[in-house]
């Protein structure tokens, strides 16, 4: 029966996620120019790709626990606000700096709107304080982590299938959430890596979202503690995460 579930969920997630690209890429609202960016190489590439993971990632994880929904809502709100209005600043340290002296930068809002959306649903997926906390704390930082790994065609989405991969082998309460990013992300990576569409970092965050939601799911405290460890060390040396990534 959770086998079948899981399943569900993936298939799921990845129908959505198709067929909200379709619809998008039929009728884009405001004209297909404002759902087209230059990519690395100078390729234009649609950004369709992105709302439709958030649809298809979060009602799957939804189904599994209402909290991850709404952290993957969140987090993928937060990211499109950031492709429409993002400047040309990267790392916590820059918006940081920008808003110590009175600018409120996209990257601020992203970074508050998504810690804030990650410790509301790690309050309601765990019971006691400190577990809310860890579980926050990997929420926020696995979708900042997915984002710090979307620098090259397929490189986030891969990386949500392969980190995904461990909770659908324990079968444990996170597979299902693990199954609703696995299923977006799968749905996305063809046209991903053939440079005709990308996630931006409104799919990107939605994705990591999933994925924390998972983890925390499907870990107690030990694990939690472990996982909040590595996600703090990777926001800290962002620059070198995405530069591995690059390089891959």
């Amino acid at each position: 029966m959770a086998a079948t579930r899981t399943s569900r969920s993936f298939l799921l997630s990845a129908a959505l996620t198709r067929a909200g690209q379709a619809l998008l890429r039929a009728d884009p609202p405001g004209g297909r120019a404002r759902w087209e960016r230059k990519n690395y190489a100078g390729r234009t590439v649609e950004l369709y790709a992105g709302p439709a993971a958030v649809l298809g990632s979060a009602v799957a994880a939804g189904r599994a626990h209402p909290a991850a929904g709404l952290a993957v809502l969140a987090a993928g709100a937060c990211g499109a606000y950031d492709d429409a209005a993002g400047d040309h600043r990267r790392g916590f340290r820059a918006h940081l700096g920008a808003l110590r002296d009175g600018e409120v930068t996209s990257g601020a809002v992203k970074l508050f709107g998504i810690s804030a959306a990650g410790l509301a649903a790690g309050a309601l997926m765990k019971e006691r304080p400190l577990d809310k906390l860890l579980a926050g704390v990997v929420i926020a930082g696995t979708a900042h982590l997915v984002n710090l790994l979307d620098v090259r065609p397929g490189r986030a989405a891969g990386a949500v299938l392969a980190l995904g991969a461990p909770g659908l082998v324990r079968k444990g309460p996170g597979a299902q959430p693990a199954a609703a990013a696995m299923g977006a992300a799968a749905a996305v990576l063809p046209d991903d890596l053939g440079e005709r569409a990308m996630l931006g970092d409104t799919g990107a965050h939605a994705l990591g979202a999933a994925l924390g939601a998972a983890v925390v799911a499907g870990n107690r405290r030990a694990g939690l503690v472990a996982h909040a460890v590595a996600l703090v060390a990777a926001a800290r040396y962002g620059d070198r995460v995405s530069a591995w990534a690059r390089a891959l």
